[in-house]
């Protein structure tokens, strides 16, 4: 369904909220988005959390009638996301708008992701910009030119979603860091690697996000940051494998877990020189226990 079209259907656009243990940003996050505003139904699904993001959510849901909090015990982003594309958005929802917890949105960005997909029709995804950071300018630039898609805020046409249930294509349960896999079965079309098109992607200057800042008084920040760091060394890894089952096998050739598949592909893997060295011997070391396991 063309973004132009909800105009006159009766389901409202679903705006999904990712979140795990985000007690004291999850406020701001939804007091970012278009709240009390029919055309949205804002869904807050917190995975796996130990803290009072379920009850914060509450209390803002409280005031506004289109907030549902869904609180899931079981964890795990790539898991809650394959959860609420295969059982609970609507078949026929013409988009879906998907943010970080964490984040807090850029007046304007839900309107500017909805009008990019409806100017690109062949565009899959509309992907938001950072707008804070040291390296945002950077970033933005990069995301520019390589149409490029950070998870932190983004919007998926219901047509793709429908295409990965019809296929019954879920990303990998231990999947770490959704957006890039999503990205590419974005560009491949549910494809194989050599079907890419990075016209499916579609960043826009008008949409963007503030992330969380770092805090260097704060402990709890360097905590954050270094299991960050180690996320993005095992991210690294996972894309290698992925980008060799895009290849070879196409988007249907990815397993249910990628643990599934580590032993063919350890040990061809060694840990980056420089600043990644220990980051990346942490992440082997950890995906060959779960290899294992």
């Amino acid at each position: 369904m063309h973004p132009r079209q909800h105009h006159s259907s009766c389901l409202a656009i679903p705006i999904i909220v990712l979140a795990r243990n985000e007690a004291r940003v999850i406020a701001r996050c939804l007091e970012s988005l278009p709240l009390s505003d029919p055309q949205f139904d804002i869904h807050v699904v917190v995975n796996g959390s130990q803290d009072a993001t379920v009850a914060n959510g509450q209390r803002v849901a409280a005031r506004h009638h289109n907030i549902t909090v869904h609180d899931w015990v079981v964890g795990g982003k790539a898991r809650s996301w394959n959860r609420i594309v295969f059982e609970m958005l609507s078949p026929e929802v013409p988009l879906a708008i998907f943010v970080d917890g964490d984040c807090q949105v850029a007046a304007g960005s839900i309107s500017a992701l909805i009008n990019t997909l409806d100017h690109h029709p062949d565009a899959l995804i509309a992907a938001a910009m950072p707008l804070n950071g040291r390296h945002a300018e950077k970033y933005r630039l990069q995301m520019w030119e390589t149409h490029g898609l950070w998870g932190d805020l983004y919007a998926l046409r219901g047509c793709f979603l429908k295409s990965m249930r019809a296929a019954n294509l879920r990303l990998p349960e231990d999947l770490v860091g959704e957006d890039g896999l999503i990205a590419a079965l974005a560009k491949t079309d549910l494809g194989w690697l050599a079907d890419w098109r990075d016209a499916r992607v579609q960043p826009t200057m008008d949409a963007g996000f503030y992330c969380t800042p770092f805090n260097p008084g704060d402990v709890r920040c360097w905590w954050t940051q270094l299991r960050r760091m180690i996320a993005y060394a095992e991210r690294h890894f996972q894309n290698q494998i992925i980008t060799h089952i895009l290849q070879n096998e196409g988007a249907l050739g990815l397993p249910e877990r990628l643990d599934f598949v580590y032993p063919r592909f350890l040990p061809e893997f060694k840990p980056r020189r420089g600043v990644w060295w220990p980051f990346d011997r942490y992440a082997l070391a950890k995906m060959a226990r779960a290899s294992i396991a």
